[in-house]
């Protein structure tokens, strides 16, 4: 199967912890070279070094800030073009969408739509160029069936799918492919997070949330981020080269849709 990534590029996003870190650590393991894209830059150090190959490089950018996001990426593409572009970033906080107000969808829709549209435009030329690429956005299975609790998340990332499938359709031509991962729950800080706020608001411990929401998966636990990754490092694989424009759930089957 041809997985090879040698002579390939590839920027990833929300790459100092979590999916991102893995998806990167996996592409580097496939033979391309990385660029980190996350706001703390100690972290991103960390991250650096635990990726295998050599000419990793990293970019400090702060998603609720899309000025910075665009600078960073205008300066990855000055130094040689993007091959791979793994949009990923953290989501927002939980609540029902009765009580979101305004703000709160508008800076989720920057953060995640207007990022990624940002990044995918600074790199799209250089895709285009060399007649390949892959854009793959790490979104949530919500754009299948929206999650209880998750309001403004569930809307958010419906926009981003279907963001995503435009842009499939539009660069297929120039042999690009753009796809969606989404994540079933997965062990990262923001699954801790989503635990720590819902034992709160319901008098019960983060684990026990925890182990709830593995009691919803048919295989019975949460993912591990490098589950995630596998997933995103195939589908920016030569082996992926006819699959365009698809949700894929990463989940252990607990999607009850198909």
């Amino acid at each position: 199967m041809p997985l090879d990534l040698g002579g390939r590029h590839a920027l990833v996003c929300g790459a100092s912890q979590g999916i991102g870190l893995a998806a990167a650590q996996h592409l580097a393991g496939l033979g391309a070279r990385v660029t980190l894209l996350a706001r703390n830059a100690e972290r991103l150090e960390a991250a650096l070094a635990t990726l295998p190959g050599t000419g990793h490089q990293m970019e400090v950018a702060d998603f609720s800030a899309p000025d910075t996001v665009a600078a960073a990426a205008g300066r990855v593409v000055a130094r040689g073009p993007v091959h791979i572009l793994v949009n990923n970033t953290g989501g927002p906080a939980g609540g029902p969408i009765t009580e979101a107000g305004v703000d709160a969808f508008r800076g989720t829709f920057e953060q995640h739509l207007v990022c990624n549209h940002l990044l995918a435009t600074a790199v799209f030329p250089g895709m285009k160029d060399a007649g390949w690429g892959r854009i793959i956005n790490v979104i949530s299975t919500s754009v299948k069936q929206p999650l209880p609790g998750l309001g403004v998340s569930n809307t958010i990332r419906g926009a981003v799918a279907s963001w995503a499938k435009t842009w499939a359709t539009e660069v297929a031509p120039h042999n690009i492919t753009v796809n969606n991962v989404l994540p079933g729950a997965t062990g990262t800080q923001r699954l801790s997070s989503l635990a720590e706020a819902k034992a709160v608001k319901t008098g019960t411990t983060p684990d026990a949330v925890l182990a709830a929401m593995a009691a919803q998966v048919p295989m019975g636990r949460t993912a591990e981020p490098a589950e995630i990754a596998r997933a995103i490092a195939f589908l920016a694989s030569p082996a992926a080269d006819y699959i365009s424009g698809i949700n894929l759930p990463v989940d252990g089957g607990r999607t009850a849709c198909l």
